[in-house]
């Protein structure tokens, strides 16, 4: 698979995995990838843990309410450190972005598939600070998302997108469905 199949191929998997083992070395390649991302002012905000331990994922999983990615045989950890690049701006947010679509595209074309659960762990209830805390993080990184990983039990599917023609154009902003009803 190539890149721009791995792109247009890649879509977040909520389903039930297979409970296959993801062998470390496949591990190892997603999360290069993810740190092979570029970072704002090469701060190199994003970290990564790995979890595959059984007992350890199952800490995890008690904390994460509601449950989501619980059959996944392993899961990545994304952590982040607000740490100040240019003209007191920070760029974390930007870094562990670009890190995780690295990581799910590395996902796809090694076989395997993922949802990026971000939302769902830094409401209110603080969920990614009780899984840091279980996974002996310092204080000064956020673990901001989690990546389950294994071979998917039921096929992926395909989200309905908006037409190319409603959201790319060339040379301006292009409002192509014009109201009749309103003044000009």
């Amino acid at each position: 698979m190539n890149v721009l199949d791995a792109i247009i191929n890649r879509h977040s998997y909520r389903g039930e995995y297979k409970s296959e083992p993801v062998p470390r070395e496949d591990l190892i390649t997603i999360m290069k990838a993810g740190l092979s991302a570029p970072s704002g002012c090469n701060k190199q905000t994003t970290s990564l843990i790995a979890v595959d331990d059984k007992e350890t994922l199952n800490k995890l999983h008690e904390v994460i309410d509601p449950p989501v990615g619980e059959t996944a045989p392993c899961i990545i950890c994304v952590l982040t450190q607000k740490i100040n690049a240019y003209r007191d701006r920070c760029f974390a947010v930007q870094d562990y972005s670009a890190a995780i679509e690295n990581m799910l595209l590395a996902i796809v074309e090694l076989g395997y598939q993922s949802c990026w659960y971000e939302g769902h762990i830094t409401d209110d209830d603080k969920i990614g600070y009780k899984m840091a805390k279980i996974l002996n993080v310092p204080d000064d990184y956020d673990l901001i998302c989690f990546l389950p990983v294994g071979i998917a039990k039921t096929e992926p599917t395909t989200p309905k997108k908006k037409a190319f023609e409603d959201r790319a154009w060339f040379n301006s902003f292009q409002n192509i469905q014009l109201n009749s009803d309103l003044p000009l």
